[in-house]
C-alpha cells in the first residue's frame, strides 16, 4: 500500500447504505475521509468503483427491498445514481476535491475504440486531480444489471487504468477459512495463488441484504486482478484507514500474472457471448495453439443471433468453449461462408469477404 501510486477502491452497497435502502451520509463521509487523506499531497491517485445506485434509490421510491424485476431495478438505479454522485460530490468538496462520474458497460469496454476512450477519460480525470467515481450503467444495462455486483468491474477497471493495487471494501474484514460468524475460524492473511484457497469455504451473500455480491464475487475479482498483475487487498470499509496506512488488515492477494495493457481481459471476463461458432479440429489448433485468426474454412456450425462486432464463443467439436472473440459477420451471413477459403469468397462475392471471421487481435483463448 505504501508503494502503490494508483489505487482502485471498490466499495459495496452494504458499506454505504442502510439495510432498508437510502444512503448513509455518515458512512459515505467516513470513506471519503480516508480516501481524501490517502491522496493528499499528490502521492496517490484514487479511482473509486462504487456500488449503491440501486440501494440508494429504494427508499426515495418507497421500495421496502431490492426488487427482483429488471424494470424496477433500473428505475431505482436511475434515481439512486444521481443521489450517490451528489453525495460523493458534496463529501469530497469538503477537501476541495472534484469527482467525475464514469458509467461503464462491459460490452462497450471490450471493443477496441471504446476501451481506448475509457482509458483516456479515466487517465485524464486523474491527471486533472479529480476522483473518478465508476459504476456500471445500471439504468440501461441488461446483462450487467443481472450480474449485479461491481467486484468484477473493479478488477477490470484496475487493469484498464494500470493500477498498482486494488482494494475491495466489504462488510467483512477479510477472507476467512470458514464462516466468520462461527467459532474456530480464522482470517487468511495472504493468498499467494489458487492453491492457497483449496478447501476454503467461501460464503455467497453479504450481511446487509442490499447488494448482490458476497465473498465469492470478491475472491473471483481478486483472482482476475492478480492474474493480470494487480495485487489486491480485501478488507472491510471500517478498516479502510488501516489498509491505507499499511497496517495488517484483511487478506492480501499477491499478483500471480504479468501486467499488460490488453483489453482482451474484458473480453474474457466481462463480455456476454451473443452466439457460438463450432470449429473443426484444424481451426481449434490454429486458434488455441497457433493464436491465429479464425477463417470461414474452419467453421462447422453457427448458433445464435448476432451482428458484426458482437462477442461470440468459439467451441470445439465436443461443445467445449476454447476461445471468445468479436465476430466480423452477422449470423445470417455466416452459413453461406462455412468451409470456404477467403480467396474463393473474395472472387465470388467481392473483396469485402476476404476478411477473417474473428481477427486474432479480437480473440482471447480460454483456460490455456
Amino acid at each position: 500500500m505504501t508503494e502503490a501510486r494508483r489505487v482502485v477502491v471498490k466499495v459495496g452497497s452494504s458499506s454505504l447504505t442502510t439495510a432498508s435502502g437510502g444512503l448513509d451520509a455518515d458512512r459515505v463521509d467516513a470513506l471519503v475521509d480516508v480516501l481524501a487523506k490517502a491522496r493528499s499531497g499528490g502521492e496517490k491517485e484514487i479511482v473509486l468503483v462504487s456500488s449503491g445506485a440501486i440501494a440508494a434509490g429504494l427508499a426515495p421510491l418507497g421500495l421496502a427491498r431490492r426488487p427482483r424485476d429488471l424494470a424496477r431495478q433500473q428505475a431505482a438505479a436511475s434515481v439512486g445514481q444521481g443521489l450517490l454522485v451528489a453525495r460523493y460530490t458534496a463529501s469530497f468538496a469538503r477537501y476541495g476535491v472534484r469527482v467525475g462520474q464514469v458509467l461503464l458497460t462491459t460490452d462497450d469496454t471490450s471493443r477496441r475504440a471504446h476501451y481506448r476512450n475509457a482509458y483516456r477519460t479515466l487517465d485524464q480525470l486523474l491527471a486533472m486531480g479529480a476522483v473518478p467515481v465508476v459504476n456500471e450503467n445500471d439504468t440501461v444495462a441488461t446483462d450487467e444489471i443481472r450480474f449485479g455486483d461491481n467486484d468484477r468491474l473493479a478488477a477490470l477497471v484496475a487493469h484498464l487504468v494500470r493500477a498498482d493495487l486494488l482494494v475491495l471494501l466489504s462488510d467483512v474484514d477479510g477472507l476467512y477459512d470458514g464462516d466468520p460468524a462461527k467459532p474456530g475460524t480464522s482470517r487468511i492473511e495472504e493468498v499467494r495463488g489458487p492453491a492457497d484457497l483449496a478447501g476454503v469455504e467461501i460464503g455467497a451473500a453479504g450481511k446487509a441484504g442490499v447488494g448482490t455480491g458476497g465473498m465469492v464475487t470478491k475472491v473471483e475479482a481478486a483472482r482476475i486482478a492478480a492474474a493480470a498483475g494487480v495485487p489486491v487487498v480485501l478488507t472491510s470499509a471500517s478498516h479502510a484507514a488501516d489498509a491505507f496506512a499499511g497496517r495488517d488488515t484483511g487478506t492480501y492477494f499477491r499478483h500471480t500474472g504479468r501486467r499488460s495493457a490488453d483489453r482482451l481481459l474484458w473480453l474474457a471476463h466481462a463480455s456476454t457471448p451473443r452466439g457460438a461458432l463450432t470449429l473443426d479440429d484444424g481451426a481449434v489448433r490454429a486458434v488455441v495453439e497457433g493464436r491465429k485468426s479464425l477463417l470461414p474454412a474452419g467453421i462447422a456450425a453457427v448458433d445464435g443471433d448476432f451482428t458484426a462486432g458482437d462477442p461470440v464463443e468459439l467451441r470445439d467439436a465436443e461443445g467445449r468453449a476454447v476461445a471468445r472473440g468479436l465476430v466480423n459477420y452477422d449470423s445470417r451471413e455466416l452459413p453461406l461462408l462455412l468451409g470456404r477459403s477467403t480467396r474463393d469468397l473474395a472472387r465470388e462475392l467481392g473483396p469485402a469477404y476476404e476478411r477473417e471471421v474473428v481477427h486474432r487481435d479480437d480473440l482471447v483463448v480460454l483456460n490455456s
